[in-house]
């Protein structure tokens, strides 16, 4: 059996557990996994299961200077024209200025330590997610060691520049590409050939049952809804904010918990204040896998207002736990939330709808307890992982695995 290396730019990461779920559900199907990261994941002391990610996967940097060198010397050495190939498409596969040039030195250097690590671990296929710098880095290593590659597309940033620019040639490059979200595979196909639309394969994240807490009713608490999502532009949290003083004016016990952190953080706070909330918003900052999901369960409705989402894991683990959604209806969120179904959908940037939307849940107890009902079972059985990771399968045996 083919080994399959891994690589994220960052693994494991708060932000990614997914992907060890999907690690952990193809290794139970049989298929031998190696995990890699460019980069050195931070320590999650609490997180078991983060500790053993961590502990088992290889990082490119941090390696020292002789380390790249001993790689330059190997490739230039075994396969000197293959070397000289890749630094050619390495210079070519960049944006536009000297920045970014010597950046393609940088991911080039990275690429020979990767195939290296590739080659002692006797790799026959490599797997990246997200269609950013760590996958350029991946594409140039396979091209070294000349093994298969492919990579899983997840939300509209890796179209956006300077990703986007160089989307098209990932695309043509890889074996197949999964795409987290149908939206994700419109987006793909956006911008590349239409000869490469068949790559474009559908490739669901997945939630573990096995991972959720126990999610109890809620007697005679405040109603909470959480909001959980880095503390930045994109995800919306002021127009959110917003909603909420809204809403208040009917629930003036509503709580709203925003877990993780980010450069708004502190404008956000002074928001917060300013508006006389501090007792009603509460900042929780970035938390653990486990410590997110009990907030989510302890809590009536998860709120997601992003401007700009692929299909956010969350929303899945909300709905695993039966917690109704209420969501902007953007990306590839309508194709897991369907309004007054199993959640709620607002236009995106809609901060009344938003309110109404939130009032609606807070004032009809039996349409929570409706919504949250219809979620748990829209997670079967698609977006569970050990089915979640099945065309995965299909697409590694089908690629030569």
């Amino acid at each position: 059996m083919t080994r399959i290396a891994y690589l994220v730019s960052e693994y494991p990461a708060p932000s990614h557990t997914f992907i060890r779920r999907e690690i952990a559900a193809l290794r139970r199907a049989g298929l031998d996994i190696v995990t890699f990261s460019i980069r050195v994941a931070s320590v999650q002391a609490d997180n078991p299961l983060h500790a053993a990610a961590r502990a088992e996967t290889k990082a490119v940097l941090g390696s020292s200077p002789f380390a790249y060198l001993s790689a330059l010397c190997a490739i230039l050495a075994r396969h000197p024209v293959r070397a000289m190939s890749t630094l050619v498409l390495a210079m070519r596969h960049r944006a536009p200025g000297m920045r970014a040039l010597l950046w393609a030195f940088f991911h080039f250097a990275e690429a020979m330590v990767l195939a290296t690590l590739l080659r002692r671990t006797e790799a026959g296929r490599l797997h990246v997610h997200f269609a950013n710098s760590g996958a350029t880095v991946g594409m140039l290593a396979a091209k070294l060691v000349a093994i298969p590659w492919s990579m899983t597309l997840h939300g509209i940033s890796e179209t956006d520049y300077p990703s986007g620019l160089l989307l098209k040639g990932k695309i043509a490059s890889a074996d197949f590409v999964g795409c987290a979200s149908w939206f994700m595979r419109a987006q793909a196909m956006r911008v590349s050939s239409s000869a490469d639309w068949s790559k474009l394969q559908i490739v669901r994240c997945g939630v573990d049952p096995d991972d959720m807490p126990v999610s109890g009713a809620r007697v005679g608490e405040p109603l909470t809804f959480v909001c959980v999502g880095r503390l930045s532009n994109e995800k919306g949290h002021r127009g959110l904010i917003e909603a909420f003083l809204g809403l208040r004016e009917h629930h003036s016990e509503a709580q709203l918990e925003l877990v993780g952190d980010g450069p708004l953080r502190e404008d956000l706070t002074m928001l917060v204040r300013a508006l006389g909330m501090e007792n009603a918003v509460h900042f929780h900052g970035a938390l653990s896998e486990a410590n997110t999901l009990s907030v989510i369960a302890a809590a009536d409705a998860l709120v997601l207002p992003s401007l700009m989402e692929g299909l956010p894991v969350v929303i899945m683990e909300a709905m695993a736990l039966s917690k109704p959604v209420v969501s902007s209806c953007i990306a590839g969120i309508p194709e897991l939330v369907k309004d007054n179904v199993n959640g709620l959908l607002f236009p995106p940037s809609d901060w009344q709808a938003l309110t109404q939307a939130m009032g609606n849940l807070a004032s009809d107890k039996g349409l929570r307890e409706a919504l949250g009902t219809a979620a748990q079972e829209s997670m079967r059985p698609d977006f569970l992982i050990e089915f979640a990771v099945k065309p995965l399968v299909t697409l590694f045996a089908r690629n030569g695995n």
